[in-house]
């Protein structure tokens, strides 16, 4: 039982991972042209995860690009949108001639630019 096979086969997904991540690296100056190259021809021949992996053994990890707009105020925004856009349409039906949703539409807006600051803040390194 011993003839299972100990390497795992690679997959396009892989190789587009690591190939953006050597051209990730060949951007900031981590290899040259000639390298980049070099790698990018061996990532898209190799056929295991392990020969993958000896291509950006030596690069940084990839670290993820922190999202700008985070969960939290995804929501407080979908909220600020779905409320707006409620108020609007009880303006449109009440019929009333002056546009009074701008008030608590201001008041909303204001809530999530305060949540915004308060979360840049909170998450800005000190110095």
């Amino acid at each position: 039982m011993s003839d299972a096979p100990t390497r795992i086969r690679a997959s396009d997904a892989d190789r587009q991972r690591v190939a953006a991540h050597v051209q990730q690296a060949s951007g900031e100056g981590r290899l040259t042209l000639d390298e980049t190259e070099d790698r990018l021809g061996a990532v898209y021949a190799a056929k295991y995860l392990d020969e993958l992996d000896a291509l950006t053994a030596d690069l940084p990890l990839q670290q993820p690009e922190p999202s700008r707009f985070p969960t939290p105020l995804h929501l407080h925004a979908a909220i600020v949108g779905v409320l707006s856009v409620l108020l609007v349409v009880r303006w449109v039906i009440s019929g009333v001639p002056f546009f009074w949703p701008v008030v608590p539409m201001f008041w909303l807006g204001l809530s999530l630019a305060v949540h915004a600051a308060v979360r840049s803040r909170h998450n800005a390194v000190p110095y």
